[in-house]
């Protein structure tokens, strides 16, 4: 007996400093891929040009070619960043909403944020708004759809987890039929296909302004998520017991939802609908660092900037004409999800 105790606590030690190793690892594996995204592409840069392409505005006045210093300024470092941003946060707010509502199969999109934000984009795109304008409509519509959700639960006699949960599948669907429906109006040989081509998710457009006018939200939105992580371990626990430990449910679960809303709005409105990057992710990074999330927020943000950021690389490269990165992701995470139901069913 002895003995076997023994060897729990040493396998517990390991378990436990393979989750301390994870971190820097992941790090480690970001500044590859960071490297790796910036060679990938219909024009390759070698690793050299690479470096004297940076240099370059910086004052550097070596031999490099304009075309290598603009394809890496204007094309590769805006849609690596757009990578980096969208990844870190759909996955980041897909461990937030998993955890809150203590549910594996549960997505940013559960209160309904990313079809409100198609709803915006589709809206504007009908009206011939420009790119910031698409951007700004789909924020606000995202947005809207997250409070229109929260404000109706705070209305129902069920648990409000439950209510959330419902009427996000509500407002999901009634901006689902908004789409389909400016969809159907729209002129097909040009507005149709701009809404088609946006609902797919792409960053074949992204420019450094679009990059910009996002990386504030996302940043605001991941500070706070990171800064209260340790919290996010209450809302994991029945609200009785949470609220036995001295924890305003509510206030807590309001601060949680209002941060994953703010980065999974501007990271759609900068990439479009890029679909189960936030449901695969936190999977992938439990089975690295475990459940506790002040460990599982941080590897969360990292595993996804590489996994999109690979993604990306996949969909730009792998065939003469590009892939949309909402097929790739999608094509990547339908079976995923199989073998999640899979798995939970047989457990």
């Amino acid at each position: 007996m002895k003995k076997s105790g023994m060897t729990v606590q040493t396998k517990e030690r390991e378990r436990e400093k393979r989750r301390r190793m994870a971190l820097p690892v992941l790090f480690f594996f970001l500044a590859v891929s960071v490297l790796v995204s910036f060679w990938i592409g219909y024009y390759p840069l070698s690793p050299g040009e690479v470096v004297k392409a940076f240099l370059s505005r910086f004052g550097w006045e070596g031999s490099v070619s304009s075309q290598a210093v603009t394809i890496f300024w204007s094309i590769r470092l805006p849609r690596i960043l757009s990578a980096l941003l969208i990844g870190a946060s759909l996955s980041v707010a897909g461990s937030v909403y998993q955890s809150m509502f203590r549910n594996p199969l549960v997505s940013p999109d559960i209160l309904g944020v990313s079809s409100g934000a198609s709803l915006g984009a589709a809206f504007a795109i009908l009206n011939g708004a420009s790119g910031w304008g698409i951007q700004a409509s789909a924020f606000a519509g995202g947005i809207l759809a997250v409070i229109a959700s929260w404000l109706i639960s705070r209305k129902s006699a069920h648990s409000q987890t439950l209510s959330l949960v419902l009427t996000g599948s509500m407002i999901m669907a009634l901006c689902n039929s908004g789409v389909t429906m400016i969809k159907y109006i729209s002129d097909p040989n040009d507005v149709l296909q701009q809404i088609t081509f946006w609902l797919m998710g792409s960053l074949t457009k992204t420019n450094m302004e679009d990059v910009l006018w996002s990386m504030g939200p996302i940043l605001l939105g991941l500070a706070v998520i990171l800064a209260f992580r340790w919290r996010l371990n209450l809302l994991t626990l029945e609200d009785e017991e949470a609220q036995s430990l001295g924890i305003h449910v509510r206030h807590l679960r309001l601060v949680f939802i209002v941060a994953s809303t703010l980065i999974s709005a501007a990271a759609v409105c900068l990439g479009g609908l890029i679909g189960w990057v936030g449901l695969m992710i936190p999977h992938m990074a439990r089975a690295l660092v475990g459940a506790d999330c002040r460990r599982l927020v941080p590897a969360c943000g990292l595993l996804g900037a590489v996994y999109l950021l690979l993604m990306d690389d996949l969909a730009r490269s792998v065939l003469s004409l590009e892939i949309p990165i909402g097929v790739v992701t999608s094509i990547m995470g339908a079976p995923f999800f199989v073998y999640l139901i899979i798995k939970r069913k047989d457990g």
